[in-house]
């Protein structure tokens, strides 16, 4: 029979014949085989307890307490009808009552009462009140703890299998301190109710034999007393090894067995024991107190002091070793340095000596943080949380230089010359310094000394600080290639969010046969585009019902744009005008007609010097609302807006191009130009 089977017959099954002890009456020899199994499984549930690393190995624990408990008072039961009826309860009690406490009532009764104290008043008390804080600190902790599983999860530590793992062991945990809390109650119940059976026992005894078996006083005192006696010992001792398993349990704090770990501790001390070991010799010289067992003792630690130091050498010179093979170049294989250096950073930034001021913080530089607090903007922006910066020093740079990579190729290169501020516009003649261009809007700027920003703030000038224009350089960076910044595993990890707060979604996209390589390929194009990706549960939603049409990024992006319009156009106008450049009904037609397939999605199949032109009209369109301050969209059908925006984002990577049916409803178009190539555009 498997263990599974006998567990869910056998246990059963003894515990139905637990409670019918209690009702039936057994002969004397079956008593004595019972009450040497109730001992057989103290002793075993004492050892058990020392050994297992972690309280919930045990987590039967407070239900075998309940069943040790149960057996224990039927087993007091049926040997009070022995003692009573017959005078005689087995080998076991009589062997207890003579051998044990050498036939005297008055020790047995001493032995007794001391059990019954240790177990009550010492064990039993310190075990429930551990059982009772343990389980309420317990659950005060799950919520930090659950908290801490999810950040885990999110950095990527562990899996979405380990993550459940660790909340089911939490929850168990909380269930078995409270398990436990309640299960003490059973270990002082048995105590005291071993105290009144004793009592009851005794009484009864003295009444038995002096009124039905016509005995003497001190011959009924003598017989039953000593039975009683034996009785409550035999059980006592077998509840006091529960009760210190109970206490081990409760108390554990470290892995391991409690043995190996009080040894290793202790072994950690050498200096204590030498210490105690000087005290007992001092005590040994003493007058009056015996000198051989101090000294044997003080002996005894002295030299496991001794042993515990030279182990401890050998470890410590066994781990310089290791550190010292660690840390030695290895000439012959130097695989961990070259792949160090092998490693590609999805993100760097390097700067010149000129610049270090801006990441030392002893010198007031707080670049580093402003690029963490970047990363949380972006995070919020566009639904990605970017690689983080791998910042360093590049003595080849000129000295006030910074360059800006993207999978190690340069994507942006600047300046920012100590001493100095960036004033955005014209620059005043009486303030000095020498001109540029803003590296994010490409504006007329200038950088001038810093005591002069007071000086053109005045002058209506806007002023940055170096670290603000760097940082909001590199923040231009990332958002124009948040594409390319988008991993794989970025990708997982957002799947993963999803998946823990709509479910349903990623099952049905699985179902559907979608692949983190195929999302990933969307949400690129999407960023590539100046699409947020936060929406992600409807940008999966769109991909699933998409999918079942199919499976090419194109088609799929476009459908995943439509269900966004509203949110896409809505955040182009903030106020609710929408600045648009429409093309002519005649151009539109001829570029719908003029729609291609191709490798990476629809293209436009039309003569170059036309193409040429329609870029040309569209620079002029936008350079116009441009200089009335505006910033206009291209607005066009479904079918033309993606192969025309491949088309002008070699020049105008940042100018939207929109369909009608991306439209929110509640924006008001202004119609900043028409594109008619048949005449120059009219704004």
């Amino acid at each position: 029979m498997s263990s599974s089977r006998l567990g869910q017959i056998g246990v059963p099954a003894a515990v139905v014949g637990v409670v019918l002890m209690m009702v039936v009456p057994l002969p004397a020899p079956l008593l004595d085989v019972l009450l040497v199994c109730n001992m057989s499984a103290a002793v075993l549930v004492l050892l058990i307890s020392l050994y297992v690393d972690k309280p919930l190995d045990f987590s039967s624990f407070p239900s075998m307490l309940l069943i040790a408990t149960l057996f224990r008072l039927a087993l007091n039961v049926s040997s009070t009808r022995l003692v009573l009826l017959d005078g005689y309860a087995g080998k076991v009690i009589e062997s207890f009552g003579n051998f044990v406490i050498g036939g005297s009532v008055v020790v047995g009764l001493v032995v007794f009462l001391i059990l019954v104290v240790i177990q009550f008043i010492v064990i039993t008390n310190g075990a429930g009140r551990v059982a009772e804080v343990g389980a309420r600190f317990t659950l005060d902790a799950m919520p930090g703890k659950q908290m801490a599983i999810d950040a885990d999860l999110n950095a990527g530590l562990i899996t979405e299998s380990e993550a459940r793992a660790r909340r089911s062991e939490i929850a168990e945990e909380a269930d078995f301190y409270g398990a436990m809390d309640g299960a003490s109650k059973f270990v002082k119940g048995d105590a005291i109710a071993g105290v009144v059976i004793t009592i009851i026992n005794l009484i009864g005894g003295f009444l038995v034999g002096t009124m039905q078996r016509g005995m003497s006083f001190s011959e009924a005192a003598t017989t039953f007393s000593l039975l009683t006696v034996g009785d409550g010992l035999a059980s006592q001792i077998p509840a006091l090894l529960i009760s210190i398993a109970s206490g081990l349990i409760v108390t554990r704090t470290a892995g391991g067995d409690v043995g190996s770990t009080l040894l290793h501790q202790f072994s950690q001390h050498a200096h204590a024991l030498k210490v105690g070991a000087g005290c007992l010799g001092v005590l040994a010289l003493v007058p009056g107190l015996p000198k051989v067992p101090f000294l044997a003792v003080a002996a005894v630690l002295w030299f496991a002091a001794g042993r515990t130091d030279a182990r401890t050498r050998d470890a410590e010179a066994v781990a310089e070793a290791e550190r010292a093979v660690e840390a030695a170049p290895n000439a012959g294989d130097p695989t961990e340095e070259l792949l160090e250096e092998m490693r590609v950073d999805p993100l760097e930034l390097e700067i010149a000596y000129g610049l270090m001021d801006l990441v030392d913080p002893a010198r007031g530089g707080d670049l580093l943080d402003r690029v963490k607090s970047l990363r949380r903007k972006i995070a919020l922006e566009l639904g990605i949380v970017i690689p983080p910066v791998r910042t360093r020093d590049n003595i080849d740079l000129q000295p006030h230089e910074y360059v800006i990579r993207v999978h190690r190729a340069e994507v942006a290169r600047g300046e920012a010359p100590p001493g100095h501020v960036l004033v955005l516009g014209d620059r005043p003649p009486e303030v000095p310094g020498h001109d540029t261009v803003d590296p994010v809007f490409g504006m007329v700027a200038s950088w001038v000394p810093a005591e002069y920003g007071p000086q053109a703030e005045l002058s209506g000038l806007t002023v940055v600080d170096r670290a603000s224009v760097l940082t909001a350089h590199l923040a231009e960076v990332v958002r124009s290639h948040a594409g390319q910044l988008l991993s794989r595993q970025d990708v997982k990890a957002l799947f993963e969010t999803v998946r823990r707060s709509d479910p349903v979604v990623t099952e049905e996209a699985q179902a559907a046969g979608i692949t983190l390589a195929e999302v990933q390929s969307v949400l690129e194009r999407l960023l590539d585009e100046q699409v947020p990706i936060r929406d992600l549960v409807r940008i999966l939603e769109v991909m699933t019902e998409r999918a079942r049409v199919t499976r090419e990024t194109a088609p799929l992006v476009e459908a995943v744009r439509q269900a966004l319009g509203p949110a896409i156009t809505s955040a182009l106008a903030p106020t609710g005008d929408l600045p648009a450049i429409t093309l002519d009904p005649l151009v539109e037609q001829a570029l719908a007609e003029a729609v291609r397939p191709g490798e990476d999605g629809p293209v436009l199949d039309v003569d170059p010097s036309i193409l040429e032109r329609l870029v040309e009209s569209v620079s002029r369109s936008v350079h116009a609302a441009e200089e009335q301050g505006r910033n206009p969209v291209v607005l066009v059908s479904a079918r033309v807006r993606g192969p025309l925006r491949r088309v002008l984002r070699g020049v105008h990577r940042d100018l939207p191009v929109i369909a009608y049916s991306e439209l929110a409803r509640n924006l008001r178009l202004d119609t900043m130009g028409v594109i008619d190539l048949a005449q120059p555009a009219a704004v």
